[in-house]
């Protein structure tokens, strides 16, 4: 059984250099339901002339749902006037992509973050909430596990248990979780209402994970990851939203874009797969 849906993070498809209309066209012939654009990359097409409703009626034309942006905006940032042009930051391209429909945007511990403390991170996040909130749009705190702070799943629940935020919804990523030290059967402490997104991917023996790389992730079920404990820790958190490909690869060889982008889709749904008995088993 795969009870989530798919999502395809445009970082997937970065080493073909397409523009956003045609990573939402690759998503959707290759059959996922949603997509993750960056920011960046909404920035250069607006940039080229692009506009709003175009890349609305992409949406609406391939029935793809533009459901989180990455952003990298400075929203606790150790420095106050960092700070501070983070929130302008933040308001300035969250009202862009309201306008464009997308439903969240990631809040990652960017900028320098090593002195603030998780009480501090938990103000600023509620300021960001509040903020999407005014804006329509939510965002999802997501923990980097090489960050100074913010780095482990158990930070990530403390920032969004302090900050108040009723409906707090956290970001996971299994390499993350595995360069920040997070334990997956940690896990099983979160309500499925508390993640608001999936990043999916997997990680090989080598290189270690003192050194290992974004670029060398690997497709879901390809590498090492527990990846189904999550699958079912998942499952019985009530989570059944998005799993989104998130890879980081130099190059695919002699794969095009649609290839790679139906080769993740496929791993997703496999490496994914929830085994109803083995849960039955968790929960008793």
């Amino acid at each position: 059984m795969f009870p989530f849906k798919t999502c395809l993070n445009a970082s997937t498809l970065f080493p073909f250099e397409l523009t956003v209309k045609q990573q939402v066209r690759i998503a959707a012939e290759a059959g996922y339901e949603g997509i993750e654009l960056w920011v960046k990359d909404l920035d250069h097409y607006f940039a080229a002339g692009g506009t709003v409703t175009e890349l609305k009626r992409c949406f609406s034309e391939t029935g793809i749902r533009f459901v989180n942006a990455i952003a990298f905006f400075a929203w606790t940032d150790e420095r106050e006037e960092e700070r501070q042009q983070g929130f302008i930051q933040a308001e300035k391209e969250m009202n862009r992509l309201a306008e464009l429909g997308c439903a969240a945007v990631a809040a990652p511990p960017f900028g320098s973050v090593d002195g603030v403390s998780l009480e501090s991170m938990a103000a600023n996040f509620a300021r960001l909430s509040e903020l999407g909130a005014q804006i329509g749009i939510k965002p999802y705190l997501e923990f980097w596990g090489r960050a100074k702070k913010l780095s482990h799943l158990s930070e990530a629940m403390y920032v969004a248990m302090e900050s108040g935020v009723p409906d707090a919804q956290i970001l996971l990523d299994p390499f993350h979780m595995y360069t920040g030290g997070s334990d997956v059967e940690n896990l099983a402490y979160i309500n499925g209402e508390r993640i608001g997104m999936v990043h999916v991917n997997d990680y090989p023996e080598m290189p270690l994970r003192e050194v290992i790389a974004d670029r060398d992730r690997v497709f879901p079920g390809e590498g090492k990851a527990p990846t189904q404990r999550m699958a079912q820790l998942l499952h019985i958190s009530g989570y059944n939203g998005f799993l989104s490909l998130e890879l980081f690869r130099e190059n695919f060889g002699t794969r095009s874009a649609l290839e790679v982008a139906k080769l993740g889709l496929d791993a997703i749904r496999n490496a994914y797969q929830v085994n109803n008995e083995a849960n039955k088993e968790g929960e008793e």
